[in-house]
């Protein structure tokens, strides 16, 4: 059980006072001030441009190529001289390829809970994708997941008592990704050979992975088209991006449950100035009537979000805020709420390791636009005892939900051998309203390691501490094989 000292600062919610938390944000922000004032007194930044060329390495030096385990055509990433292809009636020039690549993850788990049981689990995903390469614009992706269905994994479960332990099955021949991709002008170039006209559409039709907001907002694989403008011109901006969505198929909404009646429409920009990136992304998704437990839709709702990302000295800083609006009944699915967080990070001098410092704020229930059924809450870029796994059924360490709460996550990031081994280090916590998830805190610890070329070796261990319940205490080993 979590043993406090009362402070006299208030925190919301539930004002309740935190020793650990408070620590916590003060020495956050301590080590980010600390390492900004030193690097300003540097006579050169770290950053700085070389005023001397570099060598060109020689084919000695350069890293070996790993090929997909099945290619068919050019080579992905190959040299060497470009095949002629043959020309569409359209002007457009194909060169295909085929590529067979994905990735194997094998995972073990055990954590130990007083309150809901221990558990042991052996879980398992297979991704695999065929890519047909048409042009550097065009191609067909298919991909399939025959071992994982809706969140669930194939594998064994342990547990001293419930229904759900023994081995798990989920071998399935359901399409998880297809979709075409490519851009108008590069298709049909005879419609503007000088290349003066708006044509630069790029777009996408079917099965697709939907990312926006980091998460936050959306983060599922929706059946959709995307329409996207590039390279858009306005005073003071360096450059402009528009995208418009619509998905009528596979929407889950924030519940990670599908809603078989949603459709989701989108307008997102990305916008470069010269000091920063901003992103402003709406959705609106319409379903039938919020007729709990009954047939038919669960409500619609209406979702913005506005990002910004910069550099403010030598610290990386990204700001957002989120909102959801339910038009019909609040329920699981959709409810009013807004998320704001801060992510900061940089690089502690003469280190090309990495501290980071996250913190965010839900204000009533936010809710997001749609979440796929193994991604969890949208708190989980805050650190690793925020994330979903996305494999098995062993959830995030500390809740990712964003109702009623306010928290924190700090960790260190060591990099060794090249880069083929990692470490990461991390404290991280939340506080709750008495009406949702308990305040929640701990300690985690992240190692992994590069096997060969195409292989990682994961191991995770973490300790929480919760109100009113017992403390969790969890380990994790994980094996990935990309191919």
């Amino acid at each position: 059980m979590l043993n406090t000292v009362k402070l006299t600062t208030v925190c919301y919610p539930g004002h309740r006072q935190w020793t650990w938390f408070t620590l916590l944000g003060v020495f956050g922000l301590a080590l980010a001030l600390i390492a900004n004032d030193a690097a300003a007194e540097e006579k050169k930044p770290s950053g700085a441009l070389l005023e001397t060329p570099l060598p060109y390495l020689s084919d000695g030096q350069i890293p070996e190529r790993t090929p997909p385990i099945i290619e068919i055509g050019p080579r992905f990433l190959g040299t060497g001289a470009i095949d002629e292809g043959f020309e569409l009636p359209t002007g457009a020039v194909w060169q295909p390829a085929l590529w067979v690549f994905g990735d194997y993850r094998s995972a073990l788990s055990y954590v130990a809970n007083n309150d809901a049981g221990d558990l042991g689990e052996w879980a398992n995903s297979l991704d695999i994708f065929t890519n047909l390469q048409l042009s550097g614009t065009e191609r067909i992706l298919l991909g399939l997941d025959p071992i994982q269905f809706n969140g669930a994994s194939s594998g064994h479960r342990w547990r001293p008592s419930g229904s759900d332990q023994g081995w798990q099955n989920e071998f399935n021949s359901r399409i998880s990704t297809l979709f075409f991709e490519g851009e108008l002008g590069e298709i049909f170039p005879r419609l503007d050979p000088e290349d003066r006209s708006a044509y630069d559409l790029g777009f996408s039709i079917g099965r697709q992975p939907i990312f926006f907001q980091e998460g936050v907002m959306l983060n599922d694989t929706i059946d959709a088209i995307a329409i996207n403008r590039d390279t858009l011109q306005f005073p003071y901006v360096v450059d402009s991006r528009l995208t418009f969505l619509y998905g009528w198929n596979q929407v889950n909404r924030d519940d990670n449950v599908e809603d078989e009646d949603a459709q989701i429409f989108g307008l997102f920009s990305e916008t470069d100035f010269r000091a920063s990136t901003v992103n402003l992304d709406l959705a609106y998704v319409k379903s039938g009537d919020d007729r709990i437990g009954q047939a038919g839709g669960r409500g619609d709702g209406f979702y913005a979000g506005l990002a910004a990302t910069q550099r403010i000295g030598q610290i990386n800083t990204s700001f957002r805020i989120n909102g959801s609006f339910a038009l019909d009944t609040p329920n699981a699915a959709i409810d009013d709420g807004v998320l704001l967080m801060a992510e900061t990070s940089f690089a502690p001098l003469k280190s090309h390791d990495v501290v980071y410092f996250n913190a965010f704020a839900g204000i009533d229930h936010y809710s997001s636009a749609s979440r796929g059924a193994s991604t969890g809450g949208p708190l989980g870029q805050v650190g690793i005892l925020f994330a979903s796994l996305g494999t098995g059924s062993v959830g995030a360490p500390i809740s990712n939900r964003a109702d009623e709460v306010v928290g924190s996550a700090i960790g260190y990031q060591m990099f060794f051998d090249d880069d083929r081994r990692q470490i990461i280090f991390e404290v991280a916590g939340r506080l709750g309203s008495e009406t949702t998830v308990s305040d929640q805190g701990g300690i985690g610890a992240r190692f992994q390691q590069a096997v060969g070329r195409r292989s990682v070796l994961q191991l995770d261990g973490f300790a929480i501490a919760k109100e009113n319940q017992s403390d969790v205490l969890g380990m994790r080993s994980e094996w990935i094989l990309r191919f």
